[in-house]
């Protein structure tokens, strides 16, 4: 019987709901992330996987022990999570797949929205190829169920093909959305030396590098007294959070930055004349500028408390994760295997700086070296989210080809 291609399982997969939800007490934040975790126990039962377990917080783990001969090779580590965002409707997702693609707009069934070359340029590359995309209501879900579905397709292709390997281990954890994915991972069971997550973009790119990146809250305390009569005493909370936010660098915003720039991202403000509050993100994958992005925040939280009066601005910092090419570049072997893999296809691979934060950041600082692979697929956290079936394929196989490299 033909092997499932992986563009099947996504469909299969992104029908089950499994979207997380922010801030929640417990792993996972959703019950329904089991729905998908249990479908996933059985069918890597059913492949012959061993050491199938699901454990209570809804991380699977699976193992396909080495060919005879290849037992002392590195075991390699293949993750994606099974929850998508919270954002964005993930329910009764209805995927349709669009064949021999003309390169144009594409109608996403009767929710009044299309899928434009004029809002993702990228669509023009891919002409003639078929994408499987949303009715414009929910998320596909690609994010990351094309990355669960690569890698179940992989395995089935090594154990039905009895492909040479080395140990390989498998995992799909939870709550990846809302930062979590990689927190209650079991490093031990999982076993893997080195690893990669399956849950990025277009084929063809590796990723080494994230952001540095810390969440900032600023409290501004205003005094109101009659406007009439408040030359020289009122203190404007809500005027003087308006300043701090104008003392940052007006050009190191999300819109304007890409690649390695960092920035501050204003993501909430409310106040009034006596109490205000503004909450950032801050970003950038040099170390040392994120440091002084943090040091500016500072700076400029002094200088208001010196103008207005100690305690009128509160500036709290809560550093979230760090760049994963700290700890990946102490064994870049696992970068290099990757390119290696790339290589074997007839593409060069090209690094690609994450702008945002990943489980294999986590995992790499947790010490499992984590770098990110392509999933075949664009526009995530919407409902233009789409995803390609040709290099949903090309990503299976390059999969294989990466445990043949640990096989060497």
């Amino acid at each position: 019987m033909a092997a499932k291609r992986a563009y099947e399982r996504l469909i299969e997969y992104a029908r089950v709901h499994t979207a997380s939800i922010e801030d929640a007490e417990q792993t996972p934040s959703t019950q329904r992330q089991f729905d998908l975790a249990r479908v996933l126990e059985k069918e890597l039962t059913a492949l012959g996987a061993e050491d199938v377990y699901v454990d209570e917080h809804c991380y699977v783990y699976a193992k396909l022990p080495a060919t005879p001969g290849l037992e002392d090779r590195p075991c390699v580590g293949f993750l994606a999570h099974v929850d998508t965002v919270p954002d964005f409707s993930g329910e009764n997702v209805a995927p349709r797949v669009v064949e021999n693609y003309d390169g144009g707009d594409v109608v996403l069934g009767g929710s009044g929205r299309t899928l434009s070359p004029a809002a993702f340029p990228h669509l023009a590359s891919l002409k003639g190829k078929t994408l499987i995309v949303t009715d414009g209501t929910t998320v596909l879900g690609a994010d990351d169920k094309a990355g669960v579905a690569e890698i179940m397709t992989a395995v089935e292709r090594i154990l039905a093909d009895k492909l040479p390997h080395g140990p390989v281990a498998v995992g799909f954890c939870p709550d990846e959305e809302v930062g979590h994915g990689a927190k209650l991972m079991d490093l031990k069971r999982l076993g893997a030396e080195l690893a990669y997550t399956v849950d990025g973009g277009p084929f063809g790119e590796v990723e080494y590098e994230n952001f540095n990146a810390a969440a900032a809250k600023v409290t501004f305390r205003g005094f109101n007294v009659h406007p009439g009569t408040a030359k020289d005493t009122m203190i404007n909370a809500s005027l003087v959070a308006h300043q701090f936010n104008a003392m940052l660098p007006a050009g190191e915003t999300p819109r304007d930055t890409a690649g390695h720039e960092g920035f501050f991202h204003l993501t909430e403000m409310e106040g009034n004349v006596e109490h205000a509050t503004l909450s950032y993100i801050i970003r950038d994958h040099d170390a040392g500028a994120f440091e002084a992005r943090k040091k500016t925040m500072e700076h400029i939280a002094a200088l208001l408390n010196a103008r207005y009066g100690e305690g009128t601005v509160t500036l709290t910092l809560r550093e979230q994760y760090r760049n994963m090419l700290e700890k990946v570049r102490e064994r870049f072997e696992v970068v290099e295997k990757a390119e290696a893999a790339y290589r074997a296809m007839g593409v060069e691979a090209k690094a690609v700086p994450i702008r945002g934060g990943t489980d294999g950041g986590a995992l790499s600082f947790r010490g499992l070296p984590c770098p990110n692979l392509p999933t075949g697929s664009y526009g995530h956290h919407g409902p233009y989210e789409h995803a390609v079936v040709e290099e949903m394929d090309q990503v299976t196989e390059l999969l294989l080809r990466i445990v043949e490299e640990f096989a060497r």
